[in-house]
């Protein structure tokens, strides 16, 4: 039976070799078998421009080039590596895709995104989203000398984790609101996104009609793949051991 895979929030860095080491497995092991790979956003913990070529990016990009030569693989930008542009992707043989992406899955019209535009309940967040995906801020940082965007980008995690610790949990997950809103506006009735951690299947109403929103997990401890046929979905965990 066909099947697609979609993951996110990996949070890749070379200080968690589990993860990298569960990555690895799946992408010899099962993603070469699919239809496509959706990578949704977050594949790594930072990205601070792709002229910072490491031995870890490097060998990440060529485990997925690898898989590409079997299945394509598309990627949508997430808020830790939206930084991300196509000298990098060439090299890990993806298709960048738009922030929201609407694809014919098994004669479904999906929404695919990350999800952190949902999170409208973070006004901060959501008024640095809007700063880093302009024109002028992606320029002006990734023109600055590499010493100095590790240091922001640094500092900009430490900050990031010491916010979440004040912010109370339904402000950092989705604004039920914006996702019907987000589903009207393309007329979908299934959405798959990623950003919250929080895994599941959600049942709900938009365009007066039944809806789903699936949640993916993220890689931390969990190793949450999204497998879809054309008559199921199912959330998988993958054990890092």
């Amino acid at each position: 039976m066909p099947f697609t895979y979609f993951i996110a929030d990996l949070h890749l860095s070379a200080e968690r070799e589990d993860i990298t080491q569960c990555l690895m497995r799946f992408l010899k092991e099962e993603a070469p078998k699919a239809d496509a790979l959706y990578v949704l956003g977050d594949l790594f913990e930072v990205w601070i421009g792709d002229d910072n070529v490491t031995p870890f990016n490097t060998f990440i990009a060529d485990a997925f080039k690898r898989v590409s030569q079997h299945c394509p693989i598309y990627f949508i930008h997430g808020n830790r590596d939206f930084a991300i542009r196509q000298t990098w992707l060439d090299k890990a043989g993806m298709t960048l895709l738009n922030e929201q992406e609407v694809v014919d899955l098994y004669g479904t019209s999906t929404l695919l995104t990350h999800g952190d535009e949902l999170c409208t309940k973070d006004v901060a967040y959501q008024k640095f989203r809007k700063k880093s995906r302009g024109w002028w801020w992606p320029r002006l940082m990734l023109a600055l000398p590499l010493w100095y965007r590790r240091r922001v980008a640094e500092n900009g995690r430490a900050e990031s984790k010491a916010n979440q610790q004040n912010l109370k949990p339904e402000i950092m997950d989705v604004t039920p609101e914006e996702v019907v809103k987000t589903m009207e506006k393309w007329g979908v009735q299934r959405m798959i996104h990623g950003h919250t951690h929080r895994p599941n299947i959600h049942s709900l109403t938009a365009n007066n009609k039944p809806a789903t929103r699936i949640v993916l997990g993220d890689w931390y401890d969990q190793g949450s793949i999204l497998k879809v046929t054309p008559s199921e979905v199912m959330l998988q965990h993958h054990n890092f051991l």
